[in-house]
């Protein structure tokens, strides 16, 4: 079963004239890690609000096409019911944390899916040492920093062990330093997740393509509401740099694009100096 398949999916919020999304088609299957990118107002939060059945339970408008998680249909499966095997971080983790205390936030989800205390327990325990805030159990989520909300926005996921996790612009609060941290941590927690419980698939929404790269399968180009690239992410990069599709597309790659064939280059350089490498030696010692 995948983890999302959308077909022909078309969505239009109420009172505007244009569709948000239009003729999305679209399969993710389970373990994947897909990046979702594209120009600023392109439908991609749309999309992942589409995945979580946000759209079209709390966001009216007009909702068409197929659209399924797991196999649910978010058209007539209730929210609660699609966040027990989906969760997804917004960009500003403010929007998540609402108690007095970290601990609280974490718990939240399970003890509304009536889960006995025990039980509680351990998902709570295990959420904060997943992130690594156990040190901030007791703490109010006002007085933590942006990267600490982000975590402890993460670990209020964890504790309902979903099996996709989607995150919406999750380094937009953060300085590099820290969204770099934030990026391998996401990963690293995939990693761990998958190794003691089944695969666990990632989607992530965000412009910060360097930090992602190594760690993705796919990338997923989004435009004026459409599915326009999807596959491999260096033959997806090299496709939008040829188009002139404006996404981030990291400096160095847009180099290796621009002189690869005029100067016989065949594999992307990871660093500066093994461009210039390249570069100096004629290509030779990259084959």
């Amino acid at each position: 079963m995948a983890a999302v398949e959308l077909r022909k999916l078309c969505f239009r919020y109420a009172g505007s004239e244009k569709q948000a999304l239009s003729g999305i088609d679209l399969t993710v299957e389970e373990g994947e890690s897909v990046l979702i990118t594209g120009p600023s107002g392109c439908g991609k939060s749309t999309l992942v609000r589409v995945l979580m059945g946000l759209i079209p339970h709390s966001y009216p408008g007009e909702l068409e096409g197929e659209a399924y998680v797991f196999g649910m249909n978010v058209k007539n499966t209730p929210v609660s019911r699609i966040a027990t095997r989906c969760g997804i971080v917004f960009q500003n983790p403010d929007n998540q944390l609402f108690t007095f205390s970290v601990e609280d936030d974490v718990a939240f989800g399970p003890e509304n899916l009536a889960l006995p205390p025990d039980e509680i327990g351990r998902r709570v325990d295990e959420a904060l040492r997943l992130v690594g805030i156990e040190h901030l159990r007791h703490s109010s989520p006002n007085n933590l920093s942006g990267g600490e909300q982000q975590k402890a926005a993460i670990a209020s996921i964890l504790s309902m062990k979903p099996s996709l996790l989607i995150f919406d612009e999750p380094t937009s609060m953060l300085d590099p330093s820290s969204s770099a941290s934030l990026i391998q941590r996401i990963f690293e927690l995939k990693r761990s997740l998958s190794e003691t419980g089944g695969k666990t698939t990632v989607i992530i929404v965000e412009h910060r393509i360097d930090l992602l790269l190594r760690h993705l399968s796919r990338i997923v180009v989004v435009s004026e509401g459409r599915v326009v690239l999807d596959g491999d992410p260096m033959k997806v990069l090299e496709e939008s740099f040829r188009r002139g599709i404006p996404i981030n597309i990291p400096p160095l790659l847009q180099i290796y694009f621009r002189v690869r064939e005029k100067c016989g280059l065949k594999n992307p350089p990871a660093t500066v100096k093994e461009l210039a490498s390249m570069l100096g030696g004629g290509g030779s010692k990259n084959g």
